[in-house]
Parts: C-alpha cells; sequence; structure tokens
C-alpha cells in the first residue's frame, strides 16, 4: 500500500475543529506573520491561542523577528572569532555541537547510514555534542506510548537509541538530555536513559543522580583544556517532579509568561566551573519558541547576562528550525567573543519532510588555551557553521534517513527535481545569516524602508513551506 509521509506536525496530531478554524483564520488573513506576543511556548501554560499558533506555524514557520533583534543579532559576523593579537597559545581542541535527536519510528534500520555522509563533521572531534530527546524504554514500552505515532511523546527503544547517538563505533561524547520530553516516560525513562549512555561511554548532562548533584556543572577535560558543562530546560511538557524527585532534571523558569526569567539554576551551575577552575563554560540550553527563525528579545537579554557571568559559549535547542549564531564581544573581557547559537535545530525528528524541519545546524569549533600578558585565558580560535539536512526515502518501502551537508547539493538547485527544496534551505541559511539574496527580496514581501535587509519578510516561503513534493512509502 502507498504512504504518505507526513511533511509536519500538523498533518500528525490531532487538532479540535476550533483550533483548525483557528489556523485557517490566521492564514487567510495573515495575522501570525511576525511573532506572536505574550504567547507561552511552555506545555503547561499554554492556552487555546497558543496551541492554535503551534498548529499555524509547524506548517508555516515564522520568518520574521521582533522589532530590533536582528540589529543585535548580526552587529557582528563570524570573522570577529579569532585569537588576540600576543596571545600565546599552549593547547587546542575541538569541539563539534549540534541540535535535537529525536526518535522515528523504524529509525532503528538507518543505523550506521544516518550519519554516513557528516560522520566526520560530528565525531572526528575531541569533543562531540548533541541534545539526546527520546527517553530510552523497552520495545514493547515505546509501543504501548506511541500508539498510533498521534502522540507528542518522543520516546524511543534501545536500537533507536543506538542509532541515533552513534556510528560504526563512534559515539557522541556529550549528550544532553534536560530537555522537555525527558519526563516523558517518567523517572524510569531518566534511569533507563541514563543508563544506556553510561553503557555505551556517553555522558549525560542535566539529570543529576542524587540531589548532591543538582546544581553542579558536569566537568571534563581533553588536550589540556578543563571543560565545564552546564544546562537547563525552560520546561518538563507539564509533567511534574515532586517530593524528593525534584532534583532529577534541570529546569528552571526561562521563558514563563507568568514570572520573570530565573537564572538561579544556571548561575549556580557556573559559579561551580569557576570553583573547579574550568577554563571554558558551556551551557546548554533547552529553550526558544518553535518554528520561529529567530529568537525573541528576551532570550537575546538572558544570553547576553549568562555570558557576562561566564559562560563561553551557548548551545541552544528546541525550536525544531535553525536560528542565528550571535558574536557577542563580552565586557568582562574585552577579547572575548563570546558564540550563542539560538537553535542549532533538529538533527532527527519524525518523517516530517517540510525544508524548515530537515535543515539543521552543525558547529566545529577549534578552542585555544593560552595566555596574554601573564593571564591565563581559553578563546574560540574558530568557528565553523555547517548547514545539513534530513534526506528521507524509501527502500523496499522502509523509510530510510540520512543526514546530508547542504553545500553538497546546491548544485542541484538548477539541475534536478529537489530543486525547490535545497534552494529554499539555502534561503532559510542565508536568512538566519543576515543575508537574504536578491531573488528573496524580489518577491513582493521586503520590509519597509530603513528596515534591515535580515528582517525581511520572505513571503513566499512561509506560504508554500507545506506544498514540499510528498515522499511516498510503499
Amino acid at each position: 500500500m502507498l504512504r504518505r509521509l507526513p511533511t509536519n506536525p500538523a498533518e500528525v496530531f490531532r487538532a479540535s475543529a476550533r483550533t483548525r478554524a483557528a489556523v485557517r483564520c490566521a492564514t487567510w488573513l495573515r495575522l501570525w506573520d511576525r511573532p506572536l506576543q505574550d504567547v507561552a511556548t511552555d506545555l503547561e501554560e499554554m492556552r487555546f491561542i497558543d496551541m492554535a499558533y503551534w498548529f499555524y506555524k509547524s506548517a508555516r514557520p515564522i520568518i520574521r523577528a521582533e522589532k530590533n533583534v536582528s540589529e543585535v543579532l548580526f552587529l557582528r559576523d563570524k570573522s570577529a572569532v579569532k585569537l588576540p593579537e600576543k596571545f600565546r597559545s599552549v593547547a587546542s581542541m575541538t569541539l563539534s555541537a549540534s541540535g535535537d535527536l529525536i526518535q522515528a519510528d523504524g529509525l532503528e534500520c538507518s543505523k550506521d547510514f544516518l550519519f554516513e555522509n557528516v560522520a566526520s563533521a560530528l565525531f572526528d572531534a575531541d569533543i562531540s555534542f548533541a541534545n539526546y530527546e527520546s527517553p530510552v524504554a523497552e520495545e514493547e514500552v515505546v509501543r504501548k506510548a506511541i500508539g498510533d505515532g498521534r502522540t507528542a511523546m518522543m520516546c524511543c527503544s534501545f536500537a533507536q537509541y543506538a542509532a541515533l547517538t552513534g556510528h560504526r563505533g563512534k559515539h557522541f561524547t556529550v549528550l544532553n538530555a534536560a530537555n522537555n520530553h525527558i519526563l516523558d516516560l517518567g523517572t524510569e525513562g531518566v534511569e533507563a536513559t541514563r543508563r544506556a549512555m553510561t553503557q555505551t561511554g556517553v555522558i549525560d548532562i542535566g539529570t543529576p543522580r542524587h540531589p548532591g548533584e543538582y546544581g553542579r556543572a558536569n566537568i571534563l577535560a581533553r588536550n589540556q583544556i578543563k571543560i565545564g558543562f552546564i544546562s537547563a530546560t525552560f520546561g518538563l511538557n507539564a509533567n511534574q517532579l515532586t517530593g524528593g524527585e525534584t532534583f532529577r532534571v534541570h529546569a528552571a523558569k526561562l521563558l514563563s509568561r507568568h514570572v520573570p526569567t530565573d537564572l538561579a539554576l544556571l548561575k549556580k551551575q557556573i559559579e561551580d566551573c569557576k570553583k573547579q577552575g574550568c577554563d571554558f563554560v558551556i551551557a546548554s540550553i533547552h529553550w526558544g519558541y518553535e518554528f520561529e527563525f529567530f529568537p525573541r528579545y528576551r532570550q537575546i537579554e538572558t544570553a547576553h547576562s549568562l555570558i557576562e557571568e561566564g559562560v563561553d559559549l551557548i548551545l541552544g535547542h528546541h525550536p525544531h528550525v535553525i536560528q542565528p549564531l550571535e558574536y557577542y564581544r563580552t565586557k568582562r573581557d574585552p577579547d572575548r567573543i563570546g558564540v550563542i547559537a539560538y537553535s542549532l535545530g533538529s538533527l532527527t525528528w519524525g518523517w516530517y519532510t517540510a525544508p524548515h524541519l530537515v535543515l539543521s545546524m552543525v558547529l566545529n569549533i577549534k578552542l585555544s588555551k593560552g595566555s596574554k600578558n601573564g593571564a591565563r585565558r581559553t578563546y574560540i580560535e574558530s568557528i565553523k557553521p555547517i548547514p545539513v539536512f534530513r534526506s528521507i526515502f524509501c527502500d523496499g518501502g522502509t523509510p530510510l534517513m540520512r543526514l546530508e551537508k547542504l553545500e553538497d547539493h546546491l548544485d542541484e538547485c538548477a539541475s534536478s527535481p529537489p530543486a525547490a527544496r535545497i534552494g529554499r534551505m539555502k534561503e532559510y541559511v542565508d536568512l538566519v545569516s543576515g543575508k537574504p539574496d536578491k531573488q528573496i527580496l524580489s518577491r513582493g514581501h521586503a520590509a519597509a524602508a530603513g528596515e534591515s535587509s535580515a528582517r525581511t519578510v520572505i513571503g513566499t516561503l512561509a506560504a508554500g513551506a507545506c506544498r514540499e513534493p510528498a515522499v511516498w512509502c510503499r
């Protein structure tokens, strides 16, 4: 039987008649072309309008930024990232960073195939990082939890875990588990996930083993450079940790609509890094607004605050689309450029095929430790963003997933059937890089005179995001 793989989550999850009507109205009137204000991103705080907005943008991603956001984000580009003059380097190490690893039904069939074309970018670094978002359980538990696949739960079997986290004997070094899905299978799922990571030699962050680890950083050293990892998630999908279990996940009110941003947990971990003499601090933050290509101004203020507190690199995840990299020169050290990746997108997720959902970003970063004027410092020496995308196709009726480097397929824009899809992904990359090209600007949706080109409205992209060539399986 011929089966069409879904383009986006709105085609899979059941929405009420009222929600569908609201989405149709918003689409017709273009009500949500800009980010909706006073909107919840934490499931625990969501109202009807928040859910309707979620369904809307899952198919029609938000490609405009809040006022003043682009001007701040694109103040500097990656050319600002370099070692300062008179800096004497004595050691260096490399880091790869990527976004969400999320289950898909049958993903185990893609083991040792999924990362085939991006393995060097991910696994050849001294430390490789990703956000792991599918608690592990026995296969029958997973089947019962997911049911017919029309659920927001993101749990997976041990076979799927193996496909998601390694390639031909190599594994991610560090996986963040502090995210909104970590409690989808309760505390038993947290424990099983940690056991799987321990068995495969992966360092898990964000899920303390006992109360004494809560608010502590994870420390590891490579090539004489001591790295401190800190972590937090904005929410837990309305799941609750009660009584003596509250230590199990690093969760904080980072984007609540009701209370100010709470940075106490992250600041406590930063202080732990300082006490343990870390050379470099990396913050893994699960936050943001799904299907929006720009962070909110509130996030920018939070990120800058964390950098000034002592964080050197922020790795963001959750929105399922890529967002800009910001190169922020710190006040605490005029030579230091703090890099903020607001969202690296999702490396894997379901069998969704829309360009905004299959596109993600891998960062290859080189750190250098040394001294300047007698002071010991560790800086980012270089950074290379690598856009990648999920290629989804069928082999004998079995869906397969493989990650590809976008740069390896740009020639297809003029010569093959996937031309529109590849071209659209390239336009998204240009959008979050602050340089939408002339073709985009000519589509009749340019921003008002005097507005930054990085905030240009790419209306054709938004309107057509859910009309991509379908992927079919027999």
